[in-house]
């Protein structure tokens, strides 16, 4: 209350309002940007995945009560949406998506929340553009798209990720497949299962949100990027005072 030149404390419900309108997703693209600008972290090689989330107190809605428009239950999130996880299968809720850097230092650059059944490709461009001085970005299957290509060389990098090669893969493509598959092209990608993919573990583990903790579109993109965002700003002070960068949940108290 002091720092913010308060004598009494809003009301709970305005704190509810807002929280479900900050602009989270923003300042987490500034605060990506300060990593790199710093030179604290290094975007030259940026990771993007996502991770499924899975709905509040995990009730589900199933499809044929969806089109209906029967809830069979109270509790069930009906913002939330069916998605499809190689690993975990068919799951009902959100996704996280999010880049971050690679190498020495792995921080959240930029992240976004999505339904579970919206596709990878569909929000890497709304991530990208947060991303600076960047040459190569590395994904997998999920975002192989000629779109996605062509925004990625627009901005002045390149997207590696597995190419699918058909019979008469000729050109343009068949040079994206030989260069993935090169020395270079599997080292470059190589980053991405050392950086995005304990990142996601680590932020799920660290804030327990596995399961959303709240329910509604609004609330749970508030509530999951406000964690990314500590989890950059612990990760920042960390490096400042010339703490080990990784001691996340010790300084959270966790």
């Amino acid at each position: 209350m002091r720092s913010c030149g308060l004598y009494t404390l809003p009301d709970r419900r305005t704190f509810d309002r807002r929280f479900k309108v900050m602009p989270v997703q923003n300042i987490i693209g500034i605060m990506g940007r300060r990593f790199v600008s710093e030179k604290i972290a290094d975007s030259t090689i940026t990771s993007i995945d996502s991770s499924m989330i899975r709905a509040k107190n995990g009730h589900v809605w199933h499809r044929k009560h969806m089109i209906s428009g029967h809830l069979p239950r109270s509790g069930i999130d009906t913002d939330a949406k069916w998605g499809f996880s190689g690993t975990r299968g068919w799951i009902f809720g959100y996704k996280l998506h999010m880049t971050c850097s690679t190498g020495k230092l792995i921080v959240p650059l930029s992240a976004g929340i999505t339904t579970a059944n919206i596709q990878d490709n569909q929000e890497y461009q709304n991530l990208v553009e947060y991303l600076p001085d960047m040459r190569y970005i590395v994904a997998d299957k999920g975002y192989d798209d000629h779109e996605l290509y062509e925004y990625t060389r627009q901005r002045g990098a390149r997207l590696v990720c597995p190419v699918r090669r058909y019979r008469h893969t000729r050109g343009e493509r068949l040079e994206l497949i030989l260069f993935y598959k090169s020395k270079k092209g599997r080292k470059i990608h190589h980053s991405r299962s050392v950086s995005i993919e304990p990142l996601f573990g680590s932020i799920k583990e660290t804030f327990g949100i596995s399961t959303s903790p709240v329910s509604g579109y609004n609330n749970v993109s508030s509530y999951l990027l406000m964690c990314v965002f500590v989890y950059q700003v612990v990760i920042y002070y960390n490096c400042i005072l010339g703490n080990n960068p990784r001691s996340i949940r010790l300084m959270l108290g966790n």
